[in-house]
C-alpha cells in the first residue's frame, strides 16, 4: 500500500478574500474553484473553515466563525527573485512578521500573515 500526500488545505474565514490574495498577491493559479473550497496549482487549497469544520465533526453551527488562523501553521513558498516577492508582498497591506532574514541553515526568507493570520514564509529556492 502506497499514501501519498495530495494537498494540504487551510482553513479560511472569507474564501472570495483569500482566494484573491493568494491569486493577486502571490500569484497562485486556481485550478478548481467549488464555492467554499478553491483549489490552486500544487496542491495547495483553501476551504470556508466553518464549513469544512461541520462537515468533519457533524456539528452543524458548531463553530464560530472569524480569522481561522492560529500562528501554528507556516505556508511556505519559494521565489526567484526573493527581493522583489518582498517588495510586492510588503506593498500589498500585508501583516509583516519579519523582514528578510537568512536562517540558520543559510536560506533567505521573510515571513506575514495572510488574511486569516496563517503565517506565509517566502524564501530563496532550495
Amino acid at each position: 500500500m502506497k499514501i501519498r500526500h495530495v494537498a494540504t488545505i487551510v482553513f479560511v474565514s472569507d474564501v472570495e478574500g483569500s482566494t484573491a490574495f493568494y491569486r493577486d498577491v502571490l500569484g497562485q493559479q486556481v485550478s478548481q474553484d467549488h464555492g467554499t473550497v478553491v483549489m490552486f496549482e500544487h496542491g495547495f487549497e483553501i476551504h470556508d473553515g466553518v464549513n469544512l469544520l461541520e462537515k468533519t465533526y457533524k456539528k452543524p453551527g458548531g463553530f464560530a466563525n472569524g480569522p481561522q488562523g492560529k500562528d501554528n501553521l507556516d505556508i511556505y513558498f519559494e521565489a526567484d527573485d526573493l527581493e522583489e516577492a518582498y517588495r510586492m508582498v510588503s506593498e500589498s497591506g500585508v501583516r509583516m512578521i519579519h523582514p528578510i532574514e537568512i536562517q540558520p541553515w543559510g536560506q533567505r526568507v521573510f515571513r506575514f500573515h495572510d488574511p486569516d493570520g496563517h503565517i506565509v514564509e517566502i524564501g530563496d529556492p532550495m
